[in-house]
């Protein structure tokens, strides 16, 4: 995997790191991406796919990950703090949100189609919620509300985003690994040689032992988000996996439930992850999601439906 042609922006006290692929005179299209993970997650094909279907695509690594800065002068919370929801974050879901405004003032973007995976998908919320004249169109994947009612993990994968990051290459690489090996997508075909390979490149990036700790006293700390997630306008579109052991479906569902007007596609055999096996259909529920914020009154009951296409999805797979 190549390292990245990367770019630097200030927002505030934070320093993003960011990567732009495709034309820059076609619609800017932002992905944010999930707790622990940096940019490069966002696979350099599937942004391909992207680009080729007429979008600027822009990925960057959130604050506390990858190249962007890391607040290793916070302690994070501990397991008891995060369970009890007792928590002094560093940052917030809104303060995350607040670093992608800026990226696109730098970027001199007046808005932009988003997407986010994860955590991604709530700082993306986020962002639809309290800058929505930012937001062209939203695409919520494996992401929940806030809410303890739903989308919380299993007891099995937590421990592995508390513990601190090992600071040996190869323990870090075994680590996740495993992790990956809980997560990952049953009904697609892993690509453990790829995902390694982009670990290791991650690895090599930035890693910070306590940074996915604190992401995750961000998303807890932020709470319960229905209420403000019933204020978003942008035509939104809920992913999610059938499978997800991190984010269970019930998030996905209520994240739905809360955005007016939100389709949901729940996709059977579909993790915590983004397997090869999904990317064109994943590009192409993008490109008809972003269409509906210009649609006509036909073109968007037409793409309303696309709830019904994760119906059969989930029926086929």
């Amino acid at each position: 995997m190549r390292l990245p042609d990367e770019s630097f922006c200030q927002a505030g006290e934070v320093t993003l790191c960011y990567e732009s692929f495709g034309r820059p005179e076609d619609p800017p299209l932002l992905l944010i991406m999930g707790l622990g993970m940096q940019m490069i997650a966002w696979d350099d094909d599937f942004c391909a796919g992207l680009t080729e279907r007429g979008f600027r695509v822009i990925r960057y690594d959130n604050r506390d990950s990858g190249r962007s800065t890391h607040f290793d002068w916070v302690a994070p919370p501990t397991m008891t703090e995060l369970a009890r929801r007792r928590v002094t974050p560093a940052y917030l879901l809104r303060d995350l949100a607040t670093d992608a405004v800026a990226l696109l003032d730098h970027l001199e973007i007046e808005s932009a189609h988003v997407v986010g995976a994860s955590m991604g998908a709530m700082i993306a919320q986020t962002l639809a919620v309290w800058s929505p004249a930012r937001v062209r169109s939203l695409v919520s994947i494996m992401g929940a509300t806030g809410s303890r009612l739903s989308g919380q993990p299993s007891p099995r994968v937590l421990p592995f985003f508390v513990r601190p990051t090992p600071a040996d290459r190869a323990a870090a690489m075994d680590r996740a690994m495993r992790l990956y090996a809980q997560i990952r997508s049953p009904g697609y075909e892993p690509d453990e040689p790829r995902l390694r390979a982009m670990l290791e490149l991650a690895f090599d990036r930035g890693s910070s032992p306590a940074a996915t700790a604190r992401q995750l006293g961000a998303i807890v700390a932020s709470g319960d988000r229905r209420q403000e997630l019933a204020r978003i306008v942008a035509p939104t579109m809920v992913i999610h996996g059938m499978a997800d052991p991190l984010v269970r479906p019930s998030g996905g569902r209520a994240t739905a439930d809360a955005v007016p007007g939100a389709d949901l596609l729940l996709l059977s055999g579909m993790g915590h992850d983004l397997p090869r096996g999904l990317w064109p259909l994943l590009s192409d529920v993008i490109a008809a999601n972003a269409r509906r914020a210009g649609a006509s009154g036909g073109e968007a009951a037409a793409l309303h439906r696309l709830d019904e296409l994760g119906q059969d999805v989930g029926e086929l797979q």
